[in-house]
């Protein structure tokens, strides 16, 4: 099967994603600086959730751009991704709105974490179709960031409990470290064309 209509479904979902994130940022009352003060949890929340999303559209953007052919396979893998990371405006509102409170950023973990793993189940299953295999396997390589990922989010989760600024620094480390690029599947798309 083709990848085009794949690929403008998640572009979609991903969009309604942002959009409901943003609408969760209520607007203040009042007029004063002191009002928005009290918004910075909700607001530091959606700037994480916010970079996090980009992170898998930039990805899941070039990962495809290097994709042959997809089947039934990759496209439940595909919502099955989709699907943790429409959890992401609950997890992102809840964490916000009680102020970084253990079990809301707990949550978040989990919430990346399951994104996390459903990705590379999404890589595993593009790897079954055969027009990609070789391609995508060089284009992989190690995948240091995507192998050790996870276990940050787990270290994460487990310390937000001890202290949940903690868990929400560990996440946001992680985007960090996403958000340098990572050129494997650009020069992977120009050896293929």
């Amino acid at each position: 099967m083709g990848k085009n209509r794949l690929e403008a479904f998640s572009d979609g979902v991903i969009a309604i994603i942002i959009t409901i994130m943003v609408l969760e940022l209520k607007v203040p009352h009042d007029t004063s600086l002191t009002a928005l003060t009290t918004l910075w949890p909700v607001f530091l929340s959606y700037v994480l959730s916010f970079v996090y999303v980009g992170i898998y559209w930039n990805n899941h953007h070039h990962f495809y751009h290097v994709v042959r052919q997809v089947d039934g396979r990759v496209l439940w893998a595909n919502l099955h991704l989709l699907f943790w990371l429409s959890l992401l405006p609950f997890a992102t509102g809840w964490m916000g709105e009680n102020h970084m409170a253990a079990v809301p950023v707990a949550l978040y973990g989990v919430v990346l974490l399951m994104s996390a793993l459903a990705w590379f189940l999404m890589q595993r299953a593009l790897l079954c179709v055969p027009g990609n295999r070789e391609v995508m396997r060089q284009a992989l390589g190690r995948d240091l960031k995507g192998r050790l990922s996870p276990w940050f989010y787990v270290a994460g989760i487990g310390l937000s409990f001890y202290q949940s600024w903690l868990g929400a620094a560990i996440y946001g480390l992680v985007a960090l470290w996403w958000l340098v690029p990572d050129q494997r599947m650009e020069q992977a798309s120009r050896t293929q064309h």
